[in-house]
């Protein structure tokens, strides 16, 4: 299944946790688990697609992401049917 993850910035968002979000990614990536991933066009935040098996393990996977470990995003993530 696909995972649409969301993340938005909180008022402690701290861009110094940036870099860690995208090795973060960068592993999932290489862990053939991420699809798609960018930042919204307002930097209110970002989105990213991920594969998993079920959605309680794609939110432990996303709470692994820096930015939401730090307090910097709230992460959301929603079991999507993209086609």
């Amino acid at each position: 299944m696909k995972y649409l993850v969301l993340t938005i910035r909180t008022p402690q968002f701290d861009a110094s946790f940036v870099a860690a979000h995208y090795d973060f990614l960068r592993s999932l990536r290489n862990r053939g688990l991420l699809e798609q991933a960018g930042p919204f066009t307002d930097r209110s935040g970002g989105a990213y697609v991920i594969r998993s098996d079920s959605l309680e393990a794609a939110r432990d996977l996303a709470q692994q992401d820096p930015l939401h470990l730090h307090g910097c995003s709230e992460v959301t993530v929603r079991e999507w049917d993209a086609r």
